[in-house]
């Protein structure tokens, strides 16, 4: 954790994994300082004011707004929990303004019935991502039963946004062989990267008839949380994120 992040409580009980991490981590003792951040909010130095056998009660006091995300969003055919969880973790920790999920022809449809979102294993892998990242700003997230409900909503909501499907085949063609530009919170760049047994026949059809654009990251077959990770790196890139101070 380079960060830890709270949404307004000030005391974190001894079970609590950030408690942990501050006490046998950064080994911090009352009156100590560690560096914090509300979700979403300020960051700033936290200074420790009572701890105990039952966890650490805390200050904050806020020095920095929040970093915005980048203006990236994911489209991902759901994939195995514990794929998922990684995924989460790593593109949250990268910045990703938001994920969507969507059920698809081709997906394990005991994926979507996991519990993963009833559990918190969703909110958990993303409010890691962030801590990893150091900044408070977490990744929006979102979960349609289908592609087509998944769609829609990128048409409805984002009627500006560049939409690239991530495909080998199909008249793709290289990720980088056409620059990215134009790209900000009002137009932001949708990746969709489909689930282990890729976009169906069907599925393809309804990108196509939506404006989405295929390209490839080369010719060989990446797993999801690769693909994801690896086309939004691409993206950064491509859109000059990692070039800004």
């Amino acid at each position: 954790m380079n960060i830890i992040l709270f949404e307004g409580e000030t005391f974190f009980p001894r079970s609590d994994e950030r408690c942990t991490h501050i006490v046998k981590v950064l080994h911090k003792k009352k009156g100590d300082s560690f560096y914090a951040g509300i979700v979403g909010g300020p960051t700033g130095q936290a200074v420790i004011t009572e701890m105990d056998e039952g966890g650490l009660r805390f200050s904050f006091e806020p020095e920095n707004p929040p970093e915005p995300l980048f203006p990236v969003w994911l489209l991902i055919g759901f994939p195995r929990p514990i794929q998922l969880k990684r995924l989460l973790r790593s593109v949250s920790s990268m910045g990703a303004a938001g994920i969507i999920l969507a059920g698809t022809d081709l997906g394990e449809k005991s994926y979507r019935s996991s519990g993963v979102f009833e559990r918190g294993t969703v909110r958990s892998a993303l409010l890691d991502g962030a801590m990893q990242s150091g900044f408070s700003t977490v990744s929006e997230i979102r979960d349609f039963d289908s592609v087509a409900a998944a769609l829609d909503f990128v048409e409805s909501g984002f009627p500006g946004a560049r939409r690239i499907i991530l495909d080998i085949g199909c008249g793709s063609i290289p990720f980088r062989a056409e620059p990215v530009g134009g790209i900000s919170g009002a137009s932001p760049l949708f990746l969709a990267v489909g689930s282990e047994r890729g976009w169906s026949a069907r599925e393809r059809e309804l990108f196509a008839a939506k404006g989405w654009q295929p390209r490839h990251l080369g010719k060989r077959i990446m797993r999801t949380e690769t693909a994801a990770v690896a086309g939004f790196a691409a993206a950064l890139s491509l859109c000059g994120f990692w070039d800004a101070e």
